[in-house]
């Protein structure tokens, strides 16, 4: 039934339905009859809202169905690279007659299972993160510690050879090597403490971050670049 809300609102207050009206009958039937639509749009209105709630709820509960869905395949794979077995991989009749008891109370419960199977997702992310950290751990320091030195020393480098070839040999160029002196240094600085960082302390309780090969490590780069824009620089 199609309702004039305009005819509702112009009708003003209405008796409450069940109380009789003295006079004409057909005021008490209209007066009925108002009530009954006013109720029926507050219904209506109540199930659209409902309904728009429910399908907010549906599509957050499949973004984050795709979000736990990708996380998971990548896991696998990791986890079988490490020697997982499929077979363990895969849950057991209970674990998903608990999954699908725990979702058993419509999208609003979906949506909660989700939201914590992504939290699993990414303590397991973490773990597996730190297993990964720790078998480079093992390697000797040198060559552990290049991991972190070495990508820290290029930043400064590439980017002058960047600037170098947008520019050319002019004074951009010039001001680029200056800025850039302190490069080196502030590489070895932030490779000090990713060292710290990234891996666990060795027997004794001492880190060994092998300042000298660091240092040089963040050094070399640098001075060969510099020194090459500067010589091609003097040669123009």
């Amino acid at each position: 039934m199609t309702i004039d809300h305009s005819l509702v609102a112009a009708a003003g207050p209405v008796p409450r339905r069940g109380v009789d009206v003295p006079g004409d009958p057909v005021r008490a039937a209209w007066a009925d009859y108002l009530a009954a639509a006013r109720q029926l749009d507050g219904v209506r209105r109540d199930a659209a809202t409902a309904a728009g709630e429910q399908a907010r709820v549906v599509q957050a509960a499949r973004e984050e169905l795709a979000g736990v869905r990708g996380r998971l395949v990548s896991q696998e794979s990791r986890l079988r690279e490490l020697g997982v077995s499929p077979i363990s991989l895969a849950p057991t009749p209970p674990e998903l007659a608990e999954a699908t008891r725990s979702m058993s109370g419509g999208p609003a419960a979906v949506l909660t299972a989700l939201r914590d199977a992504r939290r699993w997702a990414v303590g397991a992310d973490d773990t597996l993160a730190a297993r990964g950290l720790s078998r480079v751990a093992h390697w000797p320091a040198h060559a552990r510690n290049l991991l972190v030195y070495g990508p820290l020393a290029l930043v400064g480098p590439v980017l002058l050879v960047v600037v170098w070839l947008l520019s050319g040999t002019g004074a951009v160029t010039m001001l680029a090597v200056l800025v850039g002196l302190p490069a080196p240094a502030v590489a070895f600085g932030l490779g000090w403490l990713a060292v710290g960082r990234c891996f666990p302390p060795g027997p004794g309780g001492r880190m060994d971050r092998t300042p000298r090969f660091g240092a040089l490590t963040c050094l070399v780069p640098a001075v060969v670049v510099n020194a090459g824009i500067v010589l091609a620089m003097l040669s123009s």
